[in-house]
């Protein structure tokens, strides 16, 4: 009985503290109070932004390889309004009405390196891990290339209307 007990205790544990705890590298870059909000680019003036029309194809084009329906990175989905809204592990990315808030917005704009999506890319010089030659790397610091030679190419970032069009939806109220 007392083995029944610790059982279900540490696997309670277990589970909240996934919840509780923050992301391995996450504990301050997701605090969107330090990411200065002054740099992102204006909100587009367009009226009726939506998700299905305007936003989707965005991310579609550049962030649904890593948050879709398979294996999305971080839990977080963007492939739907749904998803999106939800938010992931890391909690909500979208703060309807202000897109100052919103984590996705600073993620997309790309305002800060800790929470740049995708994610900068970093190159391996003299000295650095893996020694000379400048090789490029993945964003999780393995270098390019994998099985059969197939060489890693990084999604394209948003650009800056791009990222206006994104918060014009958010500052909408994310519809």
């Amino acid at each position: 009985m007392k083995k029944t007990f610790l059982t279900v205790g540490l696997l309670v544990a277990a589970a909240t503290s996934n919840f509780a705890a923050p992301h391995e590298g996450h504990d301050e870059a997701w605090d969107i109070s330090k990411i200065d909000m002054s740099k992102l680019p204006p909100a587009s003036t367009r009226t009726d932004v939506t998700y299905e029309k305007d936003v989707a194809p965005l991310l579609k084009a550049s962030c649904v390889r890593c948050h879709g329906a398979e294996k999305p990175k971080a839990r977080l989905r963007l492939d739907s309004k749904e998803g999106i809204l939800k938010g992931g592990s890391d909690g909500k990315v979208v703060v309807p009405g202000d897109s100052k808030k919103s984590l996705i917005v600073a993620a997309a704009a790309r305002v800060n390196d800790d929470v740049a999506m995708p994610p900068k890319r970093k190159s391996r010089g003299p000295g650095g891990p893996g020694g000379a030659g400048g090789e490029q790397t993945r964003p999780n610091g393995a270098p390019q290339g994998g099985p059969g030679g197939k060489t890693f190419t990084p999604p394209k970032p948003l650009t800056a209307e791009q990222v206006g069009v994104l918060r014009a939806w958010i500052d909408q109220g994310a519809k």
